[in-house]
């Protein structure tokens, strides 16, 4: 849980720290697209959707995000219920409780096993929840620096065989960027 803490917060250190200055305002900035990300899932999305002319648009991202921490969440929940009443049951049946009719086919070390593992499915919703947030909120500030990212047809790269000398053969690469 600490490794994972310990990332979340060195990539949204990376991303909001590391970056480029503003060169005028058609410059959408993703400090501000990760910041809102963080703070709302899907909102740098959504920011950058509407600072965007022409067909960029991320609205579409938001209900996958959405999706993600909604199921994600839905399996830790369902996975803590199923540890909490597994848990329960071992314990009942160490005081000599009354048995519990989900788990009466599970003997006393059948139940220290499915413990184990449904407490490691909760452990992996969780780091699953962490993985979508931090992945959208990386999707946002890239996604920022993408939107002013220039794809013109006057980007060219021209290779050609040359000759060096008049005995070695080599390659010309030629990069045009205008």
């Amino acid at each position: 849980m600490k490794l994972l803490l310990s990332f979340i917060v060195l990539s949204i250190h990376v991303v909001l720290i590391n970056g480029q200055k503003q060169l005028n305002d058609s410059v959408i900035p993703f400090k501000k697209a990760a910041l809102l990300s963080a703070c709302i899932p899907g909102g740098g999305q959504v920011y950058n959707s509407i600072h965007t002319s022409g067909r960029k648009n991320a609205f579409w991202k938001v209900p996958l995000i959405a999706a993600g921490i909604g199921g994600t969440t839905y399996l830790l929940i369902q996975n803590q219920r199923l540890v909490q009443s597994i848990k329960t049951e071992y314990n009942q049946r160490q005081i000599g409780g009354a048995v519990n009719p989900n788990w009466v086919d599970y003997d006393d070390l059948a139940l220290v096993s499915l413990y184990d593992q449904y407490a490691r499915l909760r452990d992996l919703s969780i780091l699953g929840i962490g993985a979508v947030y931090a992945i959208q909120i990386l999707d946002a500030a890239v996604e920022a620096h993408f939107l002013s990212f220039d794809v013109s047809k006057d980007l060219s790269l021209l290779i050609r065989p040359s000759f060096i000398n008049s005995s070695a053969l080599g390659m010309t690469a030629k990069i045009t960027l205008k």
